[in-house]
């Protein structure tokens, strides 16, 4: 319970980050030739293949499958490392669990993610992290499997976009993820995985 705690106010304080820099920034939603390119909404479809870390003893690999919506949240234009732009995001995860001794997990992530975008440019570094809930088929007879079906999960990523065109993104980066019951059980046999994931973003 305690790692959990700490994980999700270091996960919030890193994501706001960006934000609280802006506050000697000018945000603006209004664009020129000269400004950040950032895109009023996104849909994006990701796949991850996520390994097992962390001594669980169950060594899980996951096979996951996100389907994100992301909403732009603020714009900074001072020219410097931190220019770019801020995302509100929900995310729906599917993950057949091909190793461990559940079979599946579904759930639901709401969380930000901030782009490090330079105007004009194709390739736009990116990190995010986002908190949300979900149910596996739990076996809790099972030495260290999950202890109930219901869940909390902490998602975060890095990685780079790529922009082929006006409307259309590929990524490639990152993928950590952490699954726990917050205790509720005893004991709580928590899950951390990590692994590469691709996708497709189209923006509008």
């Amino acid at each position: 319970m305690k790692f959990f705690r700490l994980a999700l106010l270091f996960l919030l304080l890193g994501s706001f980050a960006p934000l609280t820099q802006a506050s000697t920034d000018r945000l603006s939603t209004h664009f020129t030739g000269d400004t950040v390119d950032a895109p009023h909404f996104e849909i994006a479809s990701q796949t991850a293949y996520m390994a097992g870390i962390i001594a669980n003893p169950n060594s899980y690999e996951v096979a996951a499958q996100f389907f994100t919506a992301r909403w732009r949240w603020g714009v900074i234009e001072r020219d410097s490392w931190l220019q770019g732009y801020n995302q509100v995001y929900a995310t729906f995860m599917t993950e057949p669990i091909t190793r461990g001794p559940e079979n599946f997990y579904y759930g639901i992530s709401l969380g930000l993610r901030y782009n490090f975008a330079k105007p004009g440019a194709r390739w736009i570094p990116y990190v995010s992290g986002g908190v949300g809930l979900g149910w596996l088929d739990s076996h809790a007879n099972v030495f260290g499997a999950q202890g109930q079906d219901f869940t909390f999960n902490i998602l975060t990523a890095t990685g780079v976009s790529y922009k082929m065109n006006d409307h259309w993104k590929f990524d490639a980066g990152i993928q950590y993820q952490h699954l726990s019951n917050a205790a509720q059980t005893d004991p709580n046999p928590s899950v951390n995985l990590l692994g590469p994931q691709i996708g497709f973003t189209y923006a509008y």
